[in-house]
């Protein structure tokens, strides 16, 4: 079978594209993979319905585009976790699988995934692409939104551009989770999310094009007061975030969203959280720190 991509809105014909022709189940060949690897170069954010696979087989999939990260990003890193340290638990659900306390710590934790973020900006690697597989989903809500970077690069006002070139931000889970008010860490938490520096703009290396690199993560930027670096950072995330720069997706049982971080920002919406949100992510690390890349 032949693969196709076909744009999901003509509004936004170059973000977001609706991918078919393989089974991820199945396993995908070198070529798969280099059609789909040119099909995030353009579109950013690709769907896959009807994947109904394991996590053994999300994972084997996610090696062809690159190194793979280690879940390390969240609380859970004990003996009891209930997915294996290759695979991001991405739901609300305790290691027997119940649905997690109002009060669990992990919990609060997780609705960090509800502020818009890119993935392990807050690694000195931080992450190329994340790979999504819906297990099981609430009726309604739980959307997970979209933000095109590049389209907000290109929109912004060239004084701004200007103004954004070379600056360095520190990212950190610390700023994202002190934004709701989560400040009770462990000594090794803190010395876990010590702050990473990040290129604020960033070249894609599959596409050339420019792009902003933004994320909840990001709390200071080298050089400047905070709170000239806080507000700069708001209006930056605003302007990115506006309607014409988003996609929501709305899920299916059995979706498989994969997305460049790089290129984008995300942030899960409300849902009822006494309902399963049960979702598997792997995460492809980039190939070097943003200070080593070429703008």
């Amino acid at each position: 079978m032949t693969i196709y991509i076909k744009p999901i809105s003509l509004e936004r014909p170059d973000f977001a594209g609706l991918l078919s022709g393989i089974s991820v189940a199945n396993g995908i060949s070198k070529d798969d993979a280099a059609v789909i690897e040119n099909g995030m170069n353009h579109y950013a954010v690709l769907v896959l319905r009807d994947q109904q696979i394991t996590d053994d087989q999300q994972y084997a999939f996610s090696e062809h585009f690159g190194p793979m990260e280690q879940a390390t990003g969240d609380l859970d890193k004990s003996g009891t976790r209930r997915l294996s340290m290759k695979i991001n638990d991405i739901s609300n659900l305790d290691e027997d699988g119940n649905v997690m306390a109002i009060d669990d710590r992990r919990r609060q934790f997780s609705l960090g995934n509800r502020l818009w973020h890119s993935d392990s900006s807050f690694k000195k690697t931080p992450s190329k692409f994340s790979i999504l597989s819906a297990r099981d989903i609430p009726a309604s809500g739980g959307n997970t939104q979209f933000s095109d970077l590049r389209a907000a690069w290109d929109a912004l006002a060239p004084e701004i551009q200007m103004e954004c070139m070379d600056k360095i931000c520190d990212h950190s889970q610390l700023y994202s989770r002190g934004l709701l008010g989560f400040t009770e860490w462990t000594e090794a938490e803190v010395a876990f999310n010590q702050p990473v520096p990040q290129r604020l703009v960033r070249r894609h290396a599959g596409s050339g094009r420019l792009s902003l690199y933004l994320s909840a993560h990001a709390g200071a930027i080298h050089d400047q007061p905070m709170p000239e670096a806080r507000i700069f950072l708001r209006e930056l995330n605003e302007h990115a975030t506006q309607p014409q720069f988003v996609y929501s997706h709305e899920w299916q049982a059995s979706d498989l969203v994969i997305w460049d971080n790089r290129a984008t920002m995300h942030r899960a919406t409300r849902y009822d959280s006494e309902k399963v949100r049960d979702l598997h992510r792997t995460t492809v690390s980039d190939n070097a720190p943003t200070l080593q890349q070429h703008v």
